[in-house]
């Protein structure tokens, strides 16, 4: 599963951080939010190799720090994207309940100040894992998971409730008041609507799938830890466990979706990138947009040089 995950995470979501970057202006604050997803996703991506040799070698070679580095990208880019995903949720809900407010929330300064907020709050989260993260002493030195070590159930609550749980609530509690808006008729519909259902049908998918078994076999793997239980129990808890690690990562594939149904102009940046014939780069902007719109070919060099 790491290998799926390092080849198609790798070419997606560099090719998403050039369309945003390159071809995408002017940003919103969705824009800046799906950049940073994209990020968190790179991070745990290009950890991917070590882990992989890791678990073939069943050998650590690399040494305290870079140990350290990798596991703490995974468990970055797990609640970067949780809580990333959760401010999105956030933004649809006013978008769409309160349109009168969206060309505020939609302001670059919101992006910037909820995605400085998430990282630090990423940072404070995982600190204290980051002493436990060091090869074994032995001769077979190994790189253990934080839920391996003895000791670290109560964290590992505050971990899941405070990184998980709370903004599971969120989540749910945002569309389910955007389902319940749209469901009354209350609200003229708009493209803007069926992109937030579909966002979040794919948001509530990702935490069904790919966060919920994580977390809770987390905290069993902690208690087989913390508590005497029998060894078939423990090796068949820590391999269920194991399992949903890269189920977990599989988040950043997930992600990829996310980024056509943002509303953030992504498919026609991706489609004028693709249809790219050495003309310059140019940015996609809300004119051209809406130029693009009514034309039944993409923005080309053709449509250039017939203009």
């Amino acid at each position: 599963m790491y290998g799926i995950i390092f080849v198609v995470g790798l070419v997606g979501n560099i090719t998403a951080l050039v369309v945003y970057l390159v071809k995408i202006r002017p940003f919103n604050s969705s824009s800046i939010i799906m950049v940073n997803l994209a990020i968190a996703d790179l991070l745990y991506v290009l950890s991917l190799p070590f882990l992989v040799h890791f678990y073939f070698t069943d050998k650590w070679e690399f040494g305290d720090i870079m140990c350290r580095l990798v596991r703490s990208c995974f468990h970055l880019n797990l609640y970067g994207s949780i809580l990333l995903l959760t401010v999105l949720s956030v933004f649809r809900y006013v978008v769409v309940v309160y349109p009168l407010k969206a060309e505020l929330v939609n302001k670059p300064s919101y992006g910037i100040i909820s995605c400085l907020a998430v990282w630090l709050l990423c940072l404070f989260l995982i600190y204290p894992m980051y002493s436990l993260f060091e090869p074994g002493d032995d001769s077979k030195a190994i790189c253990l998971d934080f839920a391996s070590h003895k000791g670290v159930g109560v964290y590992g609550c505050i971990l899941t409730i405070f990184g998980f749980l709370i903004p599971l609530f969120v989540v749910c509690l945002s569309y389910s008041c955007v389902a319940r808006a749209l469901s009354r008729g209350l609200l003229p519909q708009r493209p803007a609507h069926l992109q937030a259902r579909r966002l979040a049908v794919v948001t509530l998918l990702v935490f069904v799938v790919c966060f919920t078994p994580y977390h809770f076999l987390r905290l069993a793997r902690m208690d087989t830890r913390r508590r005497t239980v029998s060894c078939v129990m423990e090796v068949g808890v820590n391999a269920v466990y194991t399992i949903s690690r890269p189920l977990a990562g599989f988040n950043t594939l997930f992600n990829l979706a996310l980024y056509t149904l943002a509303g953030d102009r992504f498919h026609q940046a991706f489609r004028s990138l693709l249809h790219w014939n050495g003309c310059p780069l140019h940015s996609v902007s809300p004119r051209s947009l809406v130029t693009s719109v009514y034309r039944p070919r993409s923005w080309s060099c053709d449509d250039l040089v017939q203009n």
